[in-house]
């Protein structure tokens, strides 16, 4: 099986070694991955922040960069849930684009939603002898449906001890611009994520999404407290 494999900004430009990470998982799954190093981003932020004409014109870059029939592999549910879910409403008046629009939603998939179901790889032999708690990104668990799929993953990894913390679900704070805007929010929401982390001991708070753990680490560096952060793909890695 051949894949396209999309980047997302964060990853691309804070956490590049989880990007060469899912090139290591995808190979191993014995995926041909094929990158495009013309592309840039989905138009999430812009989108978010009520840029609509600018997301637009970046959409339409994602498509061109994307033009075929692999599956578009995202290791980030936020950038693969808003592609499903929110190109319609930037083409909503160009019914034909809405033809193209359909076939780049039916292709992209969240990188733990590939291997779990698409192509039934779960087990990496990857060991990572740790204790660590899950956080569910919003947008993850919201948008796209995310749940299972990581843990399902994590339950494969020898040595890693899985404790799940109170409020799992509830949202860490991040928002896009909105830990910018609404600082005083924000930080009192990561605030109560971490300290629920660390009420289990786990010694990492791991996530499938990029974007959550940056707002989560920088508290807890700010803080100086005895955690750390990690991205799915770099525990799965660990072989």
């Amino acid at each position: 099986m051949v894949v396209d494999l999309f980047i997302p900004c964060f990853i691309d430009q804070l956490y590049p070694e989880t990007g060469w990470n899912v090139v290591k998982l995808l190979e191993k799954a014995g995926v041909e991955v094929n990158y495009n190093p013309n592309q840039t981003c989905c138009g999430q932020p812009t989108f978010n922040s009520g840029y609509w004409k600018q997301s637009n014109k970046i959409a339409r870059k994602f498509m061109r960069d994307f033009e075929g029939v692999n599956p578009i592999v995202v290791p980030s549910a936020s950038c693969a849930g808003y592609v499903k879910n929110h190109y319609d409403t930037l083409f909503k008046d160009e019914p034909d684009m809405l033809t193209q629009v359909a076939s780049i939603k039916g292709r992209v998939i969240e990188l733990s939603d590939f291997l779990v179901n698409q192509i039934q790889m779960t087990d990496f032999g990857a060991h990572f002898p740790h204790k660590i708690t899950y956080h569910d990104a919003c947008s993850a668990l919201r948008e796209y449906g995310l749940k299972d799929e990581p843990r399902t993953l994590l339950s494969k990894v020898t040595g890693l001890e899985l404790v799940e913390m109170e409020e799992n679900t509830t949202c860490c704070g991040f928002g896009g611009t909105f830990m910018v805007k609404f600082v005083p929010i924000s930080t009192a929401m990561v605030e109560q994520k971490v300290q629920n982390a660390l009420k289990t001991g786990a010694e990492y708070i791991v996530s499938s999404e990029a974007s959550c753990l940056l707002n989560i680490d920088s508290y807890i560096k700010q803080q100086d407290l005895p955690i750390k952060t990690l991205h799915l793909a770099n525990v799965l890695a660990s072989f």
